[in-house]
């Protein structure tokens, strides 16, 4: 009866060392051609990505940044998980965030963004 206990507690341990050679293996595998270390898309979903990294839009944005106030032109589109993801990202215009003529020309910024936006998508759409 010991001896077929330690036979069992053998197979066991060799099963349980084959299946995870066998997993390591498989998730080797299934990682994708460059090599990042995360595993590939299904098929459906690499084309769902790629479709909408295809139809990305430049949009204004802003942020503060060491004081500086920086309006931004971000190109971006709406990831797996359905938060934004920013493909590209321009400084359009920077100044300092205690300037007394902030709010104008922050104003001023933002509409600017808001024309180039508008170009830069019109010129990527073909239209």
């Amino acid at each position: 009866m010991l001896i077929g206990v330690g036979e069992l507690v053998v197979f066991l341990v060799l099963l349980a060392l084959v299946g995870t050679v066998g997993w390591w293996v498989w998730s080797y595998l299934r990682r994708d051609a460059v090599g990042s270390g995360a595993p590939a898309l299904p098929a459906r979903e690499r084309a769902w990505l790629a479709e909408s990294i295809a139809r990305a839009r430049w949009a204004p944005a802003h942020d503060e940044v060491d004081g500086q106030t920086r309006v931004l032109l971000r190109r971006s589109y709406t990831g797996l998980d359905g938060r934004p993801v920013v493909l590209e990202e321009r400084v359009l215009e920077t100044f300092p965030a205690q300037d007394p003529s902030w709010e104008a020309r922050f104003t001023e910024g933002m509409a600017r963004a808001r024309f180039r936006c508008s170009y830069l998508n019109d010129e990527e759409s073909g239209s």
